[in-house]
């Protein structure tokens, strides 16, 4: 396995800081992954591992305030420097990887982030998975959300621990030890990105049926931090055919960490591997010729992990239906 770490340059010229994670051979793909709130892209790394292991290039990227990347933790100035920064990111890779098919994978907030950007700009992108997506109801205090929108104005950088119960990110009672204890994680929002939040939300949700790329949603059924309800709304309103949506019976929020997650990749490899170009036609799959930077590090290889995939229950293109 090739690991990578650098910086680029975000909204504002802010450095934010990134990893990446190759496969010793020439990937096929790359998945560039959007962390959420309070997060960091260091704990997609057994995301990532799974993903190499299956002949897939991997970006992911601490958000501005979050992990190793500046900034006041949880706090924004305005939603359009998140757009600028994945932007930016995402133009990173098209000059590291050019003629590699790029899927965008976004998670909690990283979620809302990524469906924002490619309602927007979809150009490029081959497809988009979201996790757990931050756009409806959230487990904070609705006294919290009203603070943070009075104090928008006045006072944008007011910060608040946003309360939210660490053991609803996952079952896996070492996965919220290792939260605990994490020091790059954060439990911070402030007044501005409160607002900022809702106006994104609400736009992200009246504008569904703009969507115009392939598109994979997972939510668990037991998530306390964002509600499952939400990702279905938003998935009755897309009207691109090819759409698949699933609720995780019994599932937390960070379905990454979770119990479960070896299926929830395996999940996630299946689809990928039915949305690379050639796959419907069964043409010969381009492998990509990277361009790395000469300071690139590498890692030992490490041995893969057999994964039991279970029934991935396809959707045909005019369907939509839940797992129960």
């Amino acid at each position: 396995m090739k690991h990578i770490k650098g910086t680029f340059q975000g909204a504002g010229g802010l450095s934010l800081y990134y990893q990446s994670w190759f496969p010793q051979n020439r990937a096929k793909a790359i998945v560039a992954i959007v962390h959420g709130l309070g997060s960091h892209s260091g704990l997609f790394d057994d995301a990532a591992r799974y993903l190499i292991g299956k002949g897939y290039g991997v970006y992911a990227f601490d958000l501005r305030g979050h992990g190793r990347s500046p900034g006041q933790r949880g706090h924004i100035n305005r939603w359009a420097e998140f757009r600028e920064d994945l932007s930016a990111f995402l133009q990173l890779i098209r000059e590291r990887e050019p003629d590699c098919p790029r899927f965008l994978w976004g998670h909690s907030l990283g979620g809302a982030i990524a469906l924002d950007y490619a309602l927007r700009f979809p150009e490029g992108l081959q497809g988009i998975v979201v996790t757990a997506p931050a756009i409806g109801k959230v487990g904070v205090s609705p006294i919290k959300m009203a603070i943070g929108r009075l104090l928008s104005k006045v006072y944008p950088r007011f910060s608040l621990k946003l309360g939210i119960d660490r053991d609803a990110s996952s079952r896996d009672p070492n996965a919220v030890s290792a939260y605990a204890q994490d020091p790059l994680r954060h439990e911070y929002g402030s007044a501005r990105l409160a607002t900022e939040f809702l106006q994104t939300v609400n736009w992200i949700q009246s504008h569904g049926s703009d969507l115009r790329l392939p598109l994979l949603m997972l939510h668990g059924s037991a998530d306390r931090v964002t509600h499952p309800d939400s990702s279905w709304a938003f998935c009755m309103q897309v009207t691109f055919p090819d759409k698949e949506c699933y609720e995780l019976p019994g599932s937390y929020h960070d379905l990454h960490i979770d119990i479960n997650h070896h299926e929830v990749f395996a999940d996630l490899g299946e689809w990928l591997e039915r949305h690379l170009p050639g796959a419907t036609n069964h043409q010969p799959l381009a492998l990509c010729v990277s361009k790395l930077p000469s300071n690139r590090s590498f890692q030992p290889s490490w041995e893969q992990e057999t994964v039991e995939k279970k029934k991935f229950f396809l959707i045909p293109s005019f369907l939509l239906l839940r797992r129960l």
